[in-house]
């Protein structure tokens, strides 16, 4: 039986990227070659190269919303913090709240936008476990965006939401950067609060040379949530209660990978979210159309049905992402290459640079 101990490594702080570079495509990438057990220091900008035609990047497009909120108690005045979960279709929102004191049904907290105008208000209708709230919005301020009628929930989000940023970076704390920077030139659908961080090191210029090298992309989608960056706290890897995300794999998509296939290509995962959905789709041995939940958590021994190569950064100790990685590049050749990017002061994490494993 696995232990999660066995997926944890020491990494100097120094190493955790605080900014993204000015360039995206500059990050630094490993290529791995499971294979000939070889590693190789290249750069993304040089993926042309390492790619082959026929091949095809599996790109994930959800958006990432600016899901943290910061507010004050209207009884009281105190601070109050949370984050945006989702919404329902009665315009209600799910959040995780944080205030000292306990917070009670009926009790309103005032929401300020970026420059600390109340904009909006939230009534705490139902508690949940593990913090998180059933709250209605009440708007107060409509901006010039939005005349004559409330906002949608991701238009308001837009208005009075900061960048969900990971913990390691800044403390949290988003500057203006982040809310181009911690966003990929994909991304379409609204709905994550954590980036699918493989693709932040895409440009268009990158997918252009890529694409006129004959190398195709798709794309899937899948919402990532806060708990993709959450340790285990199990002993064992089969105890671990994995969470759920959001996804979808369509028609058209799925007959482009398996065309890619019958013609010899690689499909490409970009992101352990990309490859999460791809393997979702893929559960009866088939890839095919799917869209729905998905709690699939991929640790030894697993077998892969649908991704060949895989474009990921580099991952926290104790994660179910780095498990897997490992599942997929190999237990010995991974541990090596993880050992080889610290020697190197590879970057590591959301903002940090990537690995190829083919």
């Amino acid at each position: 039986m696995s232990r999660v101990d066995d997926y944890d490594y020491d990494l100097p702080k120094e190493l955790i990227a605080q900014q993204p570079l000015a360039q995206r495509s500059d990050a630094r990438l490993m290529l791995v070659d499971r294979q000939t057990q070889a590693v190789s220091h290249h750069h993304i900008r040089d993926l042309p190269e390492l790619l082959r035609a026929g091949d095809c990047l599996v790109l994930n497009d959800t958006r990432v919303v600016p899901a943290r909120l910061q507010g004050f108690r209207a009884a009281t005045g105190g601070r109050w913090e949370g984050l945006f979960l989702g919404a329902d279709e009665q315009h209600n929102w799910r959040i995780l709240a944080k205030a000292r004191g306990k917070l009670q049904p009926g009790e309103t907290i005032d929401l300020v936008d970026l420059e600390g105008r109340q904009a909006v208000s939230l009534r705490l209708l139902t508690s949940e476990a593990g913090g998180a709230w059933i709250v209605r919005p009440i708007v107060h301020h409509v901006s010039d965006h939005f005349p004559g009628k409330p906002p949608d929930t991701f238009a308001l989000l837009d208005q009075v939401g900061r960048v969900p940023l990971p913990h390691y970076i800044r403390d949290g704390q988003m500057v203006d950067a982040d809310r181009l920077r911690y966003q990929t030139v994909f991304a379409r659908e609204p709905g994550a609060v954590a980036a699918p961080t493989a693709g932040l090191h895409f440009t268009l210029e990158l997918l252009e040379r890529l694409a006129k090298g004959g190398v195709t992309r798709s794309e899937v989608t899948l919402h990532v949530g806060l708990d993709t960056f959450r340790p285990m706290s199990v002993e064992n890897l089969a105890e671990h209660p994995m969470h759920t995300e959001w996804g979808r794999l369509s028609q058209a998509t799925a007959d482009q990978l398996a065309a890619t296939r019958a013609a010899g290509g690689r499909i490409v995962a970009v992101g352990t979210t990309s490859t999460r959905v791809l393997e979702s789709a893929a559960r009866d041995g088939q890839l095919a159309a799917w869209e729905g939940p998905t709690d699939l958590f991929i640790r030894p021994p697993y077998t892969f049905r649908a991704v060949d190569a895989l474009l990921t950064n580099f991952h926290l100790p104790r994660s179910t992402l780095l498990v897997l990685v490992r599942s997929f590049g190999g237990e010995k050749l991974m541990r090596r290459a993880y050992d080889v990017a610290i020697a190197e002061e590879y970057r590591f994490y959301s903002y940090g640079d990537a690995m190829l494993i083919v």
